[in-house]
């Protein structure tokens, strides 16, 4: 009798090949992001927040400057959903309009910050030696200085203003950044890959931006996220001291600025009440999700 072939079919096994499809990046990291609902609430809340700010021209019921001295410190209501601030104006409008001012400082401050901060980091881990020494001590000299007094000098130096501030964030925010790609770029000179590469003639230029730098992007992107909320409340807090976007142009930070007064947070609690919540709100939603990219971006954090 012949034996049976009980061997799997070549057919077969390349059926069951084709099935099995890898699992892509994108939602390997999706399904560590999902995992953490706090980060997931927080990424739904800020799309909310920036498409609000985005489109505020569309939404503001008023503008953002319109006054009207019989409404003044209006409760909120059908007409004025958050009220009117001392002079009449539509705090809700006034909300929206003010979220172009603090998102816009925050990312293009972010933006300029990691771009300092990253290249001299890598300049001082790649390098090492004399290029280490000098930008650390840099660094360790912008970090002994407290923040918010070198941020009140230099604002009354050169005057407040949306370009100022974002120049002020971007020379003053670096740091951390710079410590950090340093970090890894010790870590990853010495890798296989890049030794394969000095090998081969590979110029440094290219072996920092090409091989290195796109290995250290996971903790780049998580401490951007974080520094947003950072630097909108810096803004905030400056702008609340009267150093930050000056009136009427609004901002969060600005908008607060009354608060000191402390009769008038019993008698108009709502005047204070929406932006510091907007602030708050913000800031923490920027957080949780640095803490989902964290360990979504994280290889040691495995399903």
């Amino acid at each position: 009798m012949a034996e049976l072939n009980t061997s799997p079919s070549p057919e077969i096994g390349l059926k069951e090949n084709i099935a099995e499809k890898p699992e892509t990046m994108t939602k390997i990291f999706w399904e560590k992001f999902s995992k953490n609902k706090l980060a997931v609430a927080g990424a739904v809340i800020l799309f909310v927040i920036i498409m609000s700010a985005i489109f505020a021209p569309v939404i503001a019921p008023y503008s953002q400057e319109q006054q009207s001295l019989l409404d003044k410190f209006k409760a909120p209501g059908l007409e004025h959903l958050m009220g009117t601030d001392k002079f009449g104006r539509d705090i809700f409008s006034r909300v929206l309009y003010g979220a172009r001012i603090s998102l816009l400082v925050g990312f293009a401050s972010v933006v300029g910050s990691i771009f300092i901060g990253t290249i001299l980091g890598a300049i001082a881990g790649y390098f090492k030696g004399f290029a280490d020494a000098v930008i650390m001590r840099l660094v360790d000299i912008v970090l002994s200085i407290p923040d918010i007094f070198l941020l009140i000098t230099l604002v009354t130096i050169f005057q407040p203003g949306m370009d100022k501030l974002i120049l002020i964030f971007s020379l003053t925010g670096w740091t951390t950044t710079a410590r950090l790609v340093r970090g890894e770029f010790l870590s990853l000179r010495s890798r296989e890959f890049v030794l394969a590469a000095k090998t081969i003639g590979t110029k440094n230029h290219h072996i920092i931006f090409s091989h290195i730098l796109p290995n250290a992007l996971g903790p780049i992107i998580v401490s951007a996220t974080l520094k947003v909320g950072t630097v909108i409340l810096a803004e905030s807090t400056l702008s609340y001291l009267g150093f930050g976007i000056q009136p009427p142009i609004a901002s969060w930070g600005n908008m607060l600025q009354d608060a000191q007064n402390f009769t008038l947070m019993i008698q108009a609690w709502w005047y204070p009440l929406f932006p510091g919540l907007l602030i708050l709100l913000t800031v923490l939603c920027f957080n949780f999700v640095g803490d989902g990219l964290r360990d979504a971006l994280d290889p040691k954090n495995v399903k």
